[in-house]
């Protein structure tokens, strides 16, 4: 989902980033870089990057053990991703920051997080993203990503079905979206969202964000069937459609509104009203 700042937050949050690069004693060049949540912004120094993130002041402290500080705690150094170096964090007026700065990667796969083109990549980094989720399953997780009481409610609203009596959960990233990998090499961006998902919700992501380009979307699913064509990894992709689905209700994504429904339907039988 992309949430892009109006003028008043891209001036808002290029204030607070001049602040932590002041503070931090980075020197910043190069445009800024706004997040597809809307609530980011980063720049370039050197061979770093700066990202600074706010929230309502209401959500400050940072939780312990998740996001990027909890990422870099927990998750295994095997794991392809920009590794963090330092943190500040702040609040002022109604906001709370955060400042992280990571290693200077490359660019993402896409501008967008649904793909919108064959991005030609190699079968070493399929498998190396295989990897890097089996080795993200293996760390401990401390928060619960798409609870089970907004579960019971998009299950009916969006697939029109009941929601399932159970969902097994695996420590996952949370946001495996095509703006948050790199190609050259496989890099995973933007661990705010990592903790306990849903089984083959991972994986249900990336083939969701991929429906534009069919040859993508299949490649996806070859390479996860061992984990969507369980009955665990079916209920991820049902999670992973009902999400987008409500992202389509909301303004978001207009032209996956009728492959989603496809894709809904195949899997239940049901089609979605969307």
């Amino acid at each position: 989902m992309s949430f892009q700042p109006d003028d008043a937050a891209r001036h808002r949050l290029d204030g607070a980033h001049a602040k932590a690069a002041a503070f931090l004693g980075l020197a910043c060049t190069g445009p800024s870089v706004f997040g597809t949540s809307g609530s980011t912004v980063g720049r370039r120094a050197g061979d770093l990057w700066l990202r600074v993130s706010s929230g309502r002041r209401r959500f400050a402290p940072r939780p312990t053990g998740q996001g990027p500080l909890g990422a870099e705690q927990f998750i295994p150094e095997s794991v392809p991703r920009p590794r963090l170096h330092d943190t500040l964090d702040w609040t002022e007026a109604a906001w709370a920051y955060q400042a992280d700065v990571f290693d200077l990667v490359g660019s993402a796969v896409s501008s967008t997080p649904d793909l919108r083109q064959v991005p030609g990549l190699e079968d070493g980094w399929w498998s190396g993203l295989t990897t890097a989720l089996a080795g993200i399953a293996t760390a401990p997780g401390t928060k619960i990503l798409l609870r089970p009481e907004w579960v019971e409610e998009v299950f009916p609203k969006y697939l029109g079905i009941s929601a399932p009596a159970t969902v097994e959960r695996t420590t996952g990233h949370g946001d495996l979206q095509w703006a948050n990998l790199t190609a050259k090499p496989l890099m995973i961006l933007d661990w705010e969202r990592w903790g306990l998902v849903p089984v083959g919700y991972d994986p249900a992501v990336l083939w969701v964000s991929s429906l534009l380009v069919p040859a993508v979307a299949d490649r996806v699913r070859a390479e996860f069937s061992a984990v969507l064509d369980t009955p665990a990894g079916r209920v991820g992709q049902l999670i992973a459609l009902a999400e987008t689905l409500q992202a389509v209700d909301r303004g978001y994504y207009p032209e996956l509104a009728p492959l989603l429904a496809d894709a809904a339907y195949r899997l239940t039988g049901v089609r979605p009203a969307c």
